[in-house]
């Protein structure tokens, strides 16, 4: 596990991967940007105060809650992201480091796009829950990393694995490996926890579970997708 995620960290700035790189932060900020605007838009269409202090005073706090929300968006924004990259990412570390096995194949472009909306989804849904559980001393971390975790491990993992088996095999082999993708997971959850770093986070998470997913079924891949 530990070589695994050493091998996917070196890969994402190594020079295959720059371009994907540089193209990757690109859209992860701009879509923050729209993120923060509109929220910050929202923030200020609902402070309609009688005198203008309280509205600036407020305003400032609404701000500062915008800005610790944008935080939590980074986790939904980059797994949005992953979906347009991913099996970019996954091809070149395919080519890279197992070029006697059969090269995984791209997901069809509508069944890519439902899996990043629903990976998005999800990740809105347990982000949401982790923020309101940061008033919560104690349990907060602990609950962002185990439930972040858990599903960056599983989505990732079932991503990389639809490129070489149906989905019934993919989750059949992800439940067969559980503890593995769980820590996986868990080192995923991890990186998105440290700013600015958070943005490699779908270049790190698909490098990652290409590694794993080989080290699962190795050698050549036995079964095509279907």
């Amino acid at each position: 596990m530990l070589e695994a995620a050493i091998r996917a960290a070196r890969q994402i700035v190594s020079p295959p991967f720059r371009a994907v790189l540089w193209r990757s932060l690109g859209l992860t900020l701009a879509l923050l940007a729209v993120f923060w605007f509109a929220l910050f838009a929202l923030a200020g269409s609902l402070l309609v105060l009688p005198f203008p202090w309280m509205e600036t005073v407020l305003a400032l706090f609404a701000g500062l809650g915008v800005i610790v929300a944008s935080m939590f968006l980074i986790g939904p924004v980059t797994s949005l992201v992953a979906g347009f990259f991913l099996d970019e990412i996954a091809a070149h570390v395919e080519t890279a480091d197992y070029p006697a096995d059969a090269p995984g194949s791209e997901l069809p472009l509508v069944r890519s796009l439902v899996l990043s909306l629903r990976f998005f989804g999800l990740v809105v849904l347990v982000n949401l829950f982790a923020l309101v559980l940061l008033l919560v001393p104690g349990i907060n971390v602990v609950a962002f990393l185990f439930a972040n975790g858990y599903l960056l491990g599983r989505e990732y993992f079932e991503l990389v694995a639809f490129r070489h088996l149906d989905a019934d095999a993919a989750r059949a082999l992800r439940r067969r490996h559980s503890l593995r993708v769980f820590l996986a997971g868990l080192m995923i959850a991890g990186l998105l926890a440290v700013p600015v770093v958070n943005l490699l986070t779908p270049l790190f998470a698909t490098a990652l579970m290409v590694h794993l997913f080989k080290k699962t079924v190795p050698g050549p891949a036995a079964a095509a997708r279907g």
